[in-house]
């Protein structure tokens, strides 16, 4: 039995972009090996697509001297699949680092051996981890390959089908059991709507009655009522100018205390901008410097260069001396065996003289040519000479260039610690300026919050005053009305009044309305009425003048 430890889809540098890769351990059917690796390439799109590779601990041992790998047969498996696992993670990103590519000798895949490998790749190299021979799959191959699919499909589908038929069958119990319980709570439903039907008209029956006693009671509670109500309202209406007053206040001291930040404020921003420009020039001078010394490097490398040309030219005259000095000291054994010669002919003269003058002519030429190489050395020696000169003007020269160079980037060390120190404040101003702002912010949302109660009070007032105002209206509505009663029984006004006008027999409200704390009587009639009848009714809204506001606010609860 095989037993499967790697398979997963993965997305292969090849034209087949998206392949399965499947790694499994098998227990092999030759006695040699006990065990075998297999790595298996498929495509699930297309089932004929099969390549694969048995790896048995014979094989690793070749591949592991070929390739340089440093694991075991029993550790190869699970180090494989994590080399795997780390290409698939790699597979989204635009730049992977780990591939997996599968390459062959032809363009088409089919029938031609395949090398799987996994590459690391960094921008000086492709390293190649593990290369992997995989053979294409034969007929046979393809055949077992596909009967095992087929079979793992068949084992899929059959446990499908039996999940589905316990499904069906859990499914169908429930409902019936749904079905049964419905019924039984329909029937239920049915006997508690009658039951209710049933209370409900005994309860409307029974309540009505006591409602209509709980009205009398409530409205004999009501007037009593009435009156705290007012005198609790004009304690509200003291309590409420009080606190009007202190927002006002309050309103002006925040008002002025912006005024103070804003001030301070467009200060620090006027010190953020100055700031800003003198780091600007900083900057525009530091570039400055980096410009110069950029340009004396530049000179200095071009003066290196013309220091290395002349010091080959010192070397080339060097070796040409040397070779100048070994022809002379040749010339020398020449004349010294010449010489030697002479010697041994002067025994002979009488044969050799004519030889004797060839010599001299020879022993001549070597002479002039040997004044002709030691002016040439003296000529070389000067130029040597000069050429010392000048090298030593041009280390003067880089000399005092290094000391120029050493002395700006001094100077620009200095501003750069000076544009430090800047930034340094610029930041510890912006932290200040900040901190004000949530001063600021903090500040505006208490004024926002005051703003918002007094337009609450201010809304209070209006509602205040259209109440008044309806109040008013109704009054005037019922003083017409008492005054058509009064005429109408001008032989007894007083009594008629008291009989006929049921309806406002608690008398007319005065109601002063005054913009500038002045009280001016809007309209007053007074009927006569008879000494038992209250002023103001229990039922009706009374209506109080305050001095401070100008207005005469109802409170009605």
């Amino acid at each position: 039995m095989a037993e499967q430890l790697f398979c997963k889809g993965v997305s292969a540098v090849m034209r087949r972009a998206d392949v399965r890769l499947t790694v499994e351990t098998c227990m092999s059917s030759s006695p040699i090996h006990k065990k075998e690796l297999t790595v298996r390439i498929t495509d699930d799109a297309d089932p004929l697509f099969l390549y694969s590779v048995a790896i048995g601990e014979e094989d690793f041992q070749s591949l592991k001297s070929q390739q340089g790998l440093l694991v075991d047969f029993s550790a190869f498996p699970q180090k494989f699949i994590d080399l795997l696992e780390q290409c698939i993670l790699e597979q989204g990103k635009q730049v992977p680092r780990f591939l997996i590519q599968l390459v062959t000798s032809s363009p088409a895949l089919d029938c031609m051996p395949a090398y799987l490998n996994v590459v690391e790749t960094n921008p000086f190299k492709h390293l190649t981890h593990l290369s992997l021979k995989l053979l294409a799959g034969s007929d046979s191959d393809i055949k077992k390959y596909l009967a095992i699919c087929i079979k793992n499909l068949k084992m899929e589908n059959i446990m499908l089908e039996d999940k589905l038929h316990r499904s069906d069958e859990g499914l169908s119990k429930r409902l019936t059991v749904t079905q049964q319980a419905l019924a039984e709570k329909s029937k239920e439903l049915d006997k508690l709507q009658n039951e209710w039907t049933s209370q409900i008209t005994s309860l409307t029956n029974k309540y009505s009655q006591e409602i209509t006693a709980e009205k009398e009671k409530v409205l004999r509670v009501q007037a009593q009522y009435q009156l705290q109500h007012e005198q609790q309202k004009k304690e509200m209406e003291a309590t409420f100018n009080r606190k009007v007053r202190h927002l006002e206040t309050r309103v002006s001291e925040f008002e002025t205390i912006n005024k103070d930040l804003t001030e301070k404020k467009y200060k620090s921003e006027s010190s953020v901008r100055e700031l800003k420009s003198k780091f600007a020039g900083l900057e525009e001078e530091y570039q400055r410097a980096k410009q110069e010394v950029l340009s004396l490097q530049r000179e200095n490398s071009t003066l290196d260069t013309e220091c290395h040309e002349k010091e080959k030219l010192l070397n080339h005259l060097r070796t040409r001396i040397a070779v100048l000095k070994q022809e002379v000291k040749d010339k020398e054994q020449v004349v010294i065996r010449s010489t030697d010669v002479c010697e041994s002919a002067q025994e002979h003269k009488k044969k050799l003289e004519e030889s004797l003058e060839m010599k001299q002519l020879q022993i001549r030429k070597f002479e002039t040519t040997v004044k002709s190489i030691s002016e040439e050395l003296l000529k070389g020696n000067e130029i040597i000479k000069k050429l010392q000169g000048e090298m030593k003007k041009l280390m003067e020269k880089m000399k005092l260039k290094n000391a120029v160079t050493l002395q700006q980037e001094k100077i620009l060390g200095e501003k750069e610690q000076t544009v430090q120190k800047e930034r340094l404040e610029l930041s510890n101003v912006k932290q200040a300026l900040q901190q004000k702002e949530e001063e600021v912010l903090k500040l505006q949302e208490q004024l926002d919050i005051t703003v918002q109660k007094l337009e609450e009070s201010k809304q209070l007032l209006k509602t205040n005053e259209n109440v008044i105002s309806w109040l008013n209206k109704q009054l005037n509505e019922n003083k017409i009305a008492s005054m058509h009663g009064a005429s109408g029984h001008s032989d007894t006004p007083c009594a008629g009044s008291a009989t006929n006008s049921a309806a406002l027999q608690y008398g007319l409200v005065r109601i002063n309305l005054s913009a500038n704390s002045t009280s001016t009587p809007l309209h007053e009639t007074r009927p006569c009425l008879p000494a038992s009848t209250p002023l103001v009714p229990p039922n009706s809204g009374h209506v109080s003048t305050n001095p401070g506001s100008g207005l005469s606010l109802p409170s009605i609860y």
